[in-house]
């Protein structure tokens, strides 16, 4: 680190700042024990969630300053704000920290803070495993993000393809932070999908059949398959991968018989049905906003549905789109390109559903539906250029150009950031009780979305005059200064954007505007029926479904006290005990994750030995729940109006 130059010893600065600023403020407030009790070692899904949703923002940030580096190196030609090898580490941990560390958890915290709640349930099905599952994101992230001032990031891009990142050409511990970081991580996300899917398929409460499920839970389910499906794909590359560097296997080198295309095959098998397992979620909170703000229930339900489960099971036979050059011929190519296109027309479905929900309904631009509104065009356009990128033989002009940068970028801000942020300010009030603050949050909007059609859309024409992805300068001479220089322009806007919603959240704090009604959008679904913010044990009496969108019947036909506790239904509650030993094990994978980054062989099996007196100590755990008393439970319920 020492010799990285002043960006890095900036950065380092201010990292210890803020460590020294929260471990100072925690000390002064006295807020350690407060800060365990209800946070470190819980188990509600709701704080969870909330966790998720606090490291998500902060991972925003982090991929987002990486993002303005970039692009203030690619402002001009010959530009030597950074060397080449600062920018390729700076466009690997950009790219890792987008898809991994910020899209990820941000859908795991709508769905720990909303599926619950939407099916009736009180808790997730393994409230245990959702919290080690947190904790290894978390230790996953910061594993990760620690390579930033400890050894060096690594450099071989976010897909970390071999050769490139064997031993012998990449032999620095920036690699195997990738590779540790991401699969601590990605085994916490394996953990999500199998629970999410427990708890949609058994906790959902009586009457709550699947075609009476909200489409947000459906959405949930099939982004949940993808995972448990897909995210192994991903396991059991970065496994052999690391087995190569620090065992010595040859698994993908090619002088000792190995091959790297099958890396690259196991990491498209996970790759891309990794964006349906974060557009998929973003579609379900369309579909949710669009039916609250237009007051009507959404168009073609059980064609969304339909849709959502064909983009699940289709978007395993695409991945070799993304090697159309390599030479696998003809009819390979054929599968892939007509299964790329076909993937399009269950998403097409899905946007005329909504604009068809939309017709000639009373539609309230709040903040929720001005995201989603943002979201058509922009998600016309990433379709449009997808289905150019789908047919093989134009992908040999388009491929690894800016023209393609462009492309996903669309699809994953346009589509799943756009997404992620409506649902954070739709179930905002639901999570805290309060309301974020509409006008700046507008100005937010403005400026990132006017920001992004500035910054994408000349990448195209960039793609189509040659320029290559990956490039850390070019020469004048190639013409194309100008639009990068607006590109630049345009990314700068979006930072701008960012900062406003930070600025929204901080003047909401001090400016509340609180929800009373536990329903401030005049909402359809279930978890509206519930105060804001949510009890800890969600339900004080589990409801019986009668209707699809049953919160809103019940309001249409004024018989929302059917779903509204008495006090001689309310019965003791079983809870799940809050512990500890998630955090440990977090924190024990985070030891023997670092241990082999720099093959440190006693600090690794330290690390694992505390994982497994983890697991040891929870296998002969038998007291794991207490009871919720009838008098307390109903002195809640009171207090919060509900008898």
């Amino acid at each position: 680190m020492w010799n990285e130059g002043y960006l890095i010893w900036i950065s380092d600065a201010l990292i210890v700042l803020t460590v020294i600023g929260i471990v100072g403020a925690l000390t002064y407030l006295k807020k350690w024990r407060w800060l365990w009790d209800n946070w470190l070692t819980t188990v509600d899904h709701k704080k969870i969630g909330i966790m998720y949703l606090i490291a998500a923002l902060l991972m925003f940030f982090r991929g987002g300053v990486d993002a303005l580096l970039l692009r203030t190196q690619l402002a001009q030609p010959g530009e030597h704000f950074l060397d080449a090898e600062h920018y390729d580490q700076i466009f690997t941990t950009h790219g890792t920290i987008m898809i991994l560390f910020m899209a990820m958890p941000f859908l795991f915290a709508l769905f720990n803070i909303v599926v619950p709640l939407q099916i009736g349930a009180r808790d997730v099905a393994f409230p245990y495993l959702n919290a080690i599952s947190f904790w290894l994101f978390f230790f996953g992230a910061m594993l990760f993000n620690l390579s930033f001032v400890f050894g060096g990031s690594p450099d071989a891009g976010w897909t970390s393809y071999p050769p490139l990142t064997e031993l012998g050409f990449d032999p620095g511990p920036g690699e195997n932070y990738y590779l540790l970081g991401v699969q601590i991580s990605g085994i916490g996300s394996i953990a999500t999908g199998i629970n999410f899917i427990a708890t949609i398929l058994k906790m959902r409460a009586p009457g709550m059949k699947l075609m009476r499920m909200p489409l947000f839970t459906w959405s949930t389910l099939g982004s949940c398959l993808i995972i448990i499906f897909a995210f192994p794909a991903l396991s059991v590359s970065l496994a052999l991968l690391m087995l190569d560097r620090v065992v010595g296997t040859h698994f993908f080198t090619m002088m000792h018989g190995g091959n790297p295309m099958m890396f690259i095959n196991l990491f498209w098998v996970w790759g891309h049905p990794e964006v349906y397992i974060v557009v998929l979620p973003a579609f379900g909170v369309y579909s949710e906003v669009v039916a609250t703000f237009t007051r009507k229930r959404i168009f073609g339900y059980s064609s969304m549905v339909a849709s959502l489960m064909l983009i699940t099971v289709i978007s395993y036979f695409v991945w070799a789109h993304h090697f159309f050059t390599m030479g696998a011929g003809a009819d390979v190519n054929t599968f892939f390109a007509v299964a790329s296109m076909a993937v399009g027309i269950p998403t097409g479905v899905k946007v005329f559903n909504w604009l068809f929900t939309m017709f000639r309904g009373r539609i309230r631009v709040t903040l929720p539906m001005l995201w989603t509104l943002g979201f058509i065009p922009n998600f016309a356009i990433g379709g449009a250029t997808g289905v150019m990128l789908a047919a093989a033989p134009g992908d040999y002009q388009y491929h690894n150009s800016y023209f393609l940068i462009a492309h996903f970028h669309q699809m994953l801000i346009g589509g799943v950031v756009n997404g992620m942020l409506a649902g954070m300010y739709y179930w905002w009030p639901k999570m805290f009780g309060f309301r974020l603050n509409e006008r700046l949050g507008k100005w937010a909007f403005w400026i990132f979305n006017i920001g992004f059609y500035i910054c994408f859309l000349p990448q195209y024409a960039l793609g189509f005059e040659g320029m290559q992805r990956r490039m850390y300068t070019y020469p004048t001479d190639m013409g194309w200064g100008s639009l990068n220089f607006v590109s630049t322009i345009g990314a700068y806007l979006m930072g701008v954007g960012f900062l406003f919603i930070v600025w929204q959240v901080l003047y909401s704090l001090f400016h509340m505007e609180r929800d009373t009604t536990g329903d401030p959008w005049d909402a359809r679904t279930l978890e509206w029926s519930l105060p804001s913010p949510v009890p800890h044990y969600n339900f004080a009496v589990i409801p019986t479904i009668t209707e699809r969108d049953v919160w809103w019947a019940a309001k249409q036909r004024g018989t929302t006290d059917l779903l509204t506790p008495s006090a001689e239904d309310i019965q003791a509650i079983h809870m799940p005990k809050n512990s500890g030993r998630p955090f440990l094990m977090g924190f024990a994978f985070f030891v023997a994750g670092f241990g082999f980054v720099f093959n440190w062989y006693i600090l690794a099996v330290i690390g694992l030995a505390g994982v497994a007196l983890c697991m040891i100590l929870r296998a002969l755990e038998d007291q794991d729940e207490y009871v919720i008393p009838v008098e307390e439970v109903r002195e809640t319920e009171s207090a919060l109006g509900r008898l």
